[in-house]
């Protein structure tokens, strides 16, 4: 089985998924779908990107060369998409094509039968980090495969120890490259192990850190507010912030972001937090709202999280323990 990241932080996973292809980059290179040799593929990115280094070189032209010619027709294909956090299993189905087109940041692409879906909370931890990102095409470790296909088929996996197994790199790779997009992963796994009364404590951190003074509402009804935020702390002041968090698994649908929506004053704000992410009409119930409204999923509150953590406060910070590493850029 190999895996395929959908560009930077898999952001074009939707892509993938509703074009039913798996795609590789650097488009600046032209049309090297039909390329004879490495040697070949190394003068298009060579004269592409100069700025690049030799290593960066030998990486970029070794993982195309291999999505050409050692990826085959039936051979079984993963990508992940971070804001539903499920791994999509599919089948290749066709050769490498150049469609500059259809994804411009990622030209050549082979047609994909999507199978069925995992959800990374089903997997084991150890399955997870040889799952991370560390290069955009890789062998999935056996014992990986192993625990998606057992849940791909309805049935369930034992947490698996840590082992030596390594991770299938090339020699020329970098293990730390893609290490800012691990640690978003490891540090949204780590959120949804938070109680749902945690989930709202953290969100009210990051709007803390942001500059407002939060109320967050009791246990019980709250009328559609889990949280209040404004700048003097009484939301006397505009904007008012009216949040709402929901910490499950299941996508929100236009009707809760309506029911959100009711009753709002129009200098409002709205912002709504879910880590089941949202369905396609919620998205456009919010963008037509005369309030002001806001989708946070989880993977957008892990960003803020980040960007905001030297601001964050005591609160947020004992709940999202992080420590910062400097790495030469």
């Amino acid at each position: 089985m190999w895996k395929v990241n959908a560009g930077r932080r898999s952001a074009l996973a939707d892509d993938f998924i509703e074009r039913n292809v798996v795609a590789i980059g650097w488009r600046e290179a032209g049309d090297y779908s039909d390329a004879r040799s490495y040697d070949e593929v190394y003068k298009l990115i060579s004269a592409a990107s100069p700025e690049q280094t030799e290593k960066q070189k030998q990486v970029s032209s070794g993982q195309i060369w291999r999505f050409l010619t050692e990826v085959s027709i039936g051979d079984s294909i993963l990508t992940y998409a971070p804001e539903t956090r499920l791994y999509h299993i599919g089948v290749v189905k066709g050769s490498p094509i150049f469609r500059p087109r259809e994804i411009p940041a990622l030209p050549v692409q082979r047609s994909v039968e999507w199978k069925s879906s995992v959800s990374r909370d089903d997997l084991s931890q150890a399955a997870r980090g040889r799952l991370g990102a560390i290069l955009t095409l890789f062998k999935v470790a056996h014992s990986a495969v192993v625990e998606l296909e057992a849940l791909a088929e309805g049935g369930h996996v034992h947490a698996q120890p840590n082992t030596d197994e390594a991770l299938a790199l090339d020699d020329a790779s970098d293990p730390f490259e893609s290490l800012e997009e691990q640690a978003i992963e490891r540090v949204k796994d780590r959120l949804l192990r938070l109680d749902w009364d945690e989930m709202q404590q953290i969100v009210a951190s990051l709007l803390r850190a942001l500059g407002y003074r939060t109320q967050i509402s009791p246990a019980g009804p709250d009328r559609g507010k889990d949280i209040i935020a404004s700048r003097d702390g009484f939301g006397f002041e505009r904007p008012r912030i009216v949040v709402e968090v929901k910490h499950r698994r299941d996508q929100m649908g236009a009707q809760e972001i309506r029911s959100f929506l009711g009753g709002r004053h129009q200098d409002d704000r709205g912002l709504y937090v879910s880590t089941g992410g949202f369905s396609r009409d919620a998205h456009y119930e919010a963008e037509r709202a005369s309030t002001v409204t806001h989708l946070m999923t989880l993977d957008e509150l892990a960003h803020a999280l980040i960007e905001q953590y030297d601001q964050i406060d005591e609160d947020g910070r004992r709940l999202l323990p992080l420590t910062k590493i400097y790495w030469p850029a």
